[in-house]
């Protein structure tokens, strides 16, 4: 029970309980929103102004709100921002018991408390010091006492704000800039904080304070909505945590939905990342408007100067003419923005919108906010099919880059987007919960497409594949598999678009498919031809798989810096390899005849002939890419990386031991190949079992390869407990508070191998992952061929190859028996 409820319960009942006034309003189902937030404003105004008439105050003191507070935007657990003001001619001690008198009450009903005590000077010298002291006294509001005293440092506050606004703006632009790096974007975030991250209400607050400036003026349409809605999450935060946050944590995201009567979490976040969009536009619009401003401002004395006092340039005097320079038809640059053209006439130009964007992207100019409120309520709808010149602009504007995002940005605000394409109202602003995406979905797609306009020297077809890009994920607005969804939709856009059947039919595929080849890559063996053969069916033709990685790429870099790195990138172009080498008609390897590399041989002979684990260790530079790829440079950096080899007699508990090992030396496995190799050699013939690790180390130095050594062969001979001695680890760093991982899930892939069963694992990353599953493995009496190791974030996804003892797949009924045996192991 918080103090305030002990206040309410210990307090005589009648209406003027201030404390059970307070919980009787907070807990009103039918009362919430702005009119509950004006409610406890006035609740607590009430309560302050008489707490401050029975101090009996000296003439010339006032108890001020400021901040929130002075705005009356009272969440439930929100600050109390109270100025106590005082003209200096009371006694000193007179105003500390004045001030006593207020803040202790305030505090034994615990109630945070945000206080001071000025005169008007002192007041105003702060501010002056101090942005953040000034911002709040702008929205000064007198609750008591002498109201000509507050007017006064209104009035003054207000004309110092203004007089210094070409100083003080610039000083709150670089206090947002660095709040909003800090904090992160609104939009975007998982667990966004409301009020601090960037499009939250502390920006709100300061476009109230440009505006005050009387420099600029921040868009007016959606911004008081996109406040309620942030003051409506929090205070429904507030009173499902009982705590002052403003931090919308997943585990409080039900609750916030449910006190806010949504449907679900998902909804929750939209509505928040929509206000939050709506914020950050009017806020990038208002900044460089301020900037634009502040640099005319600054430009007039020179000019003056250089016309040797005149005022204007012209007989009348008159200001100089602003320059227009022509960029496409109707559209112009204009004082560093662009905006239509004079003789443009949207009503009669379905295309301009699009020529518009396109012309501003490659420029690398921001859309007038203006041209595009005029562009969307006069201009002509395209027809369907468009014509070919819209579908060239569409191209042309996703080609630009980073400079497409802004304009983007731009359309999204007045409903452009969803005009021509009437299916990005489904992904518009919807969360993904996956920690790997950086991105809402719709974002994503914007900055996949700018991703794929640094490749598109690598295609045939640079057109579909931007258009590839900016649709691939749109089916996550439906039910079901995104990709199947997004096939049809795609379809169904691209032929909106103007594309023929054939380059429609080639965006539905690449759609389609846009997953096949990375997780394909990751997830199967490359050397098993009835994988390389069912990509080729899949893909179809060369220009398709041409197309498919690059998009590949790009998605994989606009997702964020967990799901591409050299690594990936370097088995994903091995994968396309080998399916163009079918696609051109060439045969495949058989993957039994294939010789052991150099190296195996070396070390499968040194292990038949000790009897004991032999190792090679080969540092790699996860930074150091292949010259021809363009993207190399934007790969995630990655740590150093260690390809290990061991060669050992087969025998059982092999896997396990050696991923126990990897986990106990903090080794992050990222691919595994097991394969027996028969060796005929000068001691006999026997059969050697060969693993080719892939690993990394998840912090520090690597270890040496004796300690690696040593620590394998007493996995092997039992004098290492393994499994104990990860439970050591796992005890002494015990997992922090959060989500429970949903259990692990166990299947039987359809890869149609005739080499091997597969088994996919798909369950939470954690040391001994792998360990655990060979474990289990063992246990089930299964060899296995190859393991696949692919983690993305917090997820594993590990495919073992398996057959029976004799090298035979497993019937289907031992198949899903054996995914049910590692599923209860696993769980």
């Amino acid at each position: 029970m918080t103090s305030l409820e002990v206040s309410a319960q210990n307090e005589e009942p009648g209406p003027g309980g201030y404390a059970a006034a307070r919980l009787l309003l907070l807990h009103e189902k039918e009362r919430s929103g702005p009119p509950r937030r004006a409610a406890l404003a006035r609740l607590t105004d009430d309560w302050l102004a008489g707490l401050f008439a029975a101090a009996a105050p000296p003439r010339g003191t006032a108890l001020v709100a400021v901040g929130g507070y002075g705005r009356s935007e009272l969440s439930p657990r929100s600050d109390l921002d109270l100025l106590l003001l005082h003209d200096g001619t009371a006694d000193k001690a007179a105003i500390a018991a004045l001030a006593d008198r207020i803040w202790y009450p305030v505090w034994d009903l615990g109630l945070a408390l945000d206080h001071s005590v000025r005169t008007p000077a002192e007041a105003r010298a702060t501010a002056a010091d101090d942005l953040k002291v000034h911002l709040g006294l702008l929205d000064a509001r007198p609750l008591a006492g002498d109201a000509g005293l507050v007017a006064a440092l209104r009035t003054t506050v207000l004309a110092d704000w203004r007089n210094q606004a070409p100083r003080r703006l610039p000083e709150l632009d670089a206090l947002c800039r660095e709040r909003a790096e800090r904090a992160g974007e609104l939009q975007f975030l998982l667990e966004p904080d409301l009020k601090e991250a960037r499009g939250g209400l502390r920006d709100v607050q300061a476009l109230r304070a440009v505006a005050a400036s009387w420099l600029a003026d921040a868009p007016r349409e959606g911004l008081d909505r996109a406040r309620r809605a942030l003051l409506d999450a929090r205070d429904a935060l507030h009173l499902a945590t009982g705590r002052a946050t403003d931090r919308l944590a997943l585990q409080e995201q039900d609750a916030v939905a449910a006190e806010l009567g949504l449907l679900d979490a998902d909804t929750l976040l939209r509505e928040v990342y929509e206000a939050a969009r709506t914020i950050s536009y009017a806020t990038d619009v208002t900044w460089r408007e301020v900037n634009r401003v502040l640099k005319a401002r600054s430009a007039r004395p020179r000019l003056r100067s250089l016309l040797g006092g005149r005022s204007g340039t012209g007989r009348s005097g008159g200001k100089p003419p602003v320059e227009r320079t022509p960029l496409a038809e109707g559209v112009v640059e204009m004082d560093g923005e662009v905006v239509l053209a004079r003789t443009a006439r949207p009503e009669r130009d379905p295309v301009l919108p699009l020529r518009a964007a396109a012309a501003a992207a490659q420029s690398g100019l921001p859309l007038s906010p203006h041209a595009v409120r005029r562009l969307a309520a006069t201009a002509k709808p395209l027809p369907v099919p468009w014509p070919a010149e819209a579908r060239e602009e569409l191209v042309t504007l996703l080609g630009a880059g980073e400079a497409t995002v802004p304009v983007w940005e731009a359309l999204e605000a007045e409903g452009i987007v969803t005009r021509l394409l009437p299916d990005w109202e489904r992904v518009r602003c919807r969360p993904q919960r996956n920690p790997v995406h950086t991105w809402t979905v719709d974002r994503h797609l914007v900055e996949t497409a700018v991703r794929a306009a640094s490749l598109t020297r690598r295609v045939g077809r640079p057109d579909l594949l931007l258009v590839a890009a900016l649709l691939h994920d749109i089916g996550k607005g439906w039910p079901g598999d995104h990709s199947v969804a997004g096939e049809t939709i795609a379809r169904d856009l691209a032929a909106r678009v103007g594309f023929d059947r054939t380059d429609t039919a080639t965006v539905a595929t690449a759609v389609r498919h846009h997953l096949l080849l990375v997780e394909t890559a990751t997830r199967r063996d490359l050397d098993d031809p009835a994988t390389v053969q069912a990509v080729a069916a899949a893909v179809g033709t060369l220009g398709t798989l041409e197309l498919l990685h690059a998009l590949t790429e790009a998605d994989a870099l606009a997702t964020g810096p967990a799901a591409w790195s050299s690594w990936r990138a370097s088995l994903v172009a091995d994968l396309v390899k080998r399916v163009a080498g079918v696609l051109a008609g060439e045969p495949l390897p058989d993957p039994g005849a294939a010789a052991p590399s150099a190296e195996q041989e070396r070390l499968a002979i040194e292990a038949l002939r000790t009897g004991e684990p032999v190792l090679a260790l080969h540092t790699r530079d996860e930074h150091a890419a292949d010259p021809d790829d363009s993207a190399a440079d934007e790969a995630a950096p990655e740590p150093v990386g260690v390809e290990l080899v061991i060669a050992l007699p087969d025998r059982p508990g092999v896997l396990p031991a050696v991923a126990g090992v990897l986990a106990l030396h903090r080794l992050t496995v990222r691919a595994a190949d097991l394969r027996a190799v028969d060796l005929p050699t000068g001691l006999g013939s026997g059969s050697v079992l060969v693993l080719d690790w892939r690993v990394a180390a998840e912090y520090g130095s690597l270890p040496e390869a004796a300690r690696l050594r040593a620590d394998l062969v007493r996995a092997l001979d039992g004098s290492l407990d393994i499994p104990a001695r990860l439970a050591e680890r796992e005890a002494a760093y015990p997992r922090r508070r959060g989500l429970a991982a949903p259990p692990p899930r166990v299947t039987v892939a359809a890869a149609d191998s005739r080499l091997a069963t597969v088994i996919e694992v798909r369950a939470q990353d954690a040391p001994g992952l792998l360990h655990r599953i060979g474990r289990a493995l063992e246990g089930a009496a299964v060899r296995v061929r190859s393991a696949h190791v692919s983690t993305l974030g917090a997820n594993a996804v590990d495919t073992l190859y398996v057959t029976r003892p004799d090298g035979s797949l497993l019937p289907p009924e031992e198949a899903v028996d054996l995914a049910r045996t590692l599923e209860t192991a696993l769980g």
